[in-house]
């Protein structure tokens, strides 16, 4: 019988194949063609050789051998990816990992580049703020150092009078308004008789007198002020209370 790749060959090479087989089961086990001791060598049988007539004459050995290489490669069972199309897939894989590992590398780069930059903006703002406060400062000094040189002379001077000495103080006074002015504070109008505004003042304490309506400002215990638009200190005062008006009492029966 052939063997199971025999099923795979063409007919002309699996008659050559079963051929063969058969010549070498009928054919006897060869006789040694050694010498015995002292003795002439044997003939060998002519029995094995092998009857090749009824064989196909075969001129090109290489082409038969080459037939038969072809026909006993097993076909790729049915359904089995290709070879070409996974290489290419894979090429394909390994290209698009370079080009995210790249992509990847340029956002750490650019990462890296926000936070230094992002670390120099705000050391910038930073010394900036600072500047810019310690420069508001040295101006609102400037304006305040004259009011102190002024105090300082009016302590030193002797006035003739209470009088003058009260004039001089009141200069003064009216400058450091005026320096303060121009840093942008300014006084807040509360009068004695006015509303109570709780926005704009903090109430200490309550007292009664008769002339003020209640819920009135009776006195002022400390000036507010403002710093532009917003509130700066709120003023201190004291706010009227009217008393309740006595309840009439019936009036008695005549006797």
């Amino acid at each position: 019988m052939p063997s199971n790749g025999a099923s795979y060959l063409s007919p002309r090479i699996n008659q050559f194949l079963i051929n063969i087989e058969h010549s070498m089961k009928e054919s006897p086990k060869p006789k040694s063609t050694q010498p015995e001791p002292g003795g002439e060598p044997q003939e060998v049988d002519p029995a094995l050789d092998l009857n090749l007539d009824e064989f196909e004459e075969v001129k090109d050995l290489q082409a038969l051998a080459d037939e038969i290489a072809e026909s006993t490669l097993e076909p790729a069972p049915a359904g089995a990816p290709s070879a070409e199309p996974q290489e290419a897939s894979l090429d394909n894989a390994l290209k698009r990992i370079a080009e995210l590992e790249k992509l990847e590398a340029e956002h750490k780069d650019r990462h890296h580049r926000l936070l230094a930059d992002f670390a120099n903006h705000r050391s910038r703002v930073a010394r900036e703020t600072q500047l810019a406060v310690t420069l508001a400062e040295k101006k609102l000094l400037l304006e305040l150092l004259p009011v102190v040189d002024n105090f300082e002379r009016c302590l030193s001077f002797t006035a003739a009078s209470v009088e003058d000495f009260h004039n001089g103080v009141g200069l003064i006074y009216k400058q450091l308004l005026e320096a303060l002015r121009k840093a942008g504070v300014e006084g807040l109008e509360v009068k004695v008789g006015d509303p109570f505004d709780a926005m704009h003042a903090e109430a200490l304490t309550t007292t009664t007198q008769p002339g003020l309506p209640d819920g009135a400002v009776a006195s002022v215990f400390e000036r507010g002020y403002r710093l532009r638009d917003q509130l700066l200190r709120p003023a201190r005062v004291i706010v009227n209370h009217a008393p309740a008006a006595p309840e009439p009492q019936p009036e008695s029966r005549g006797q």
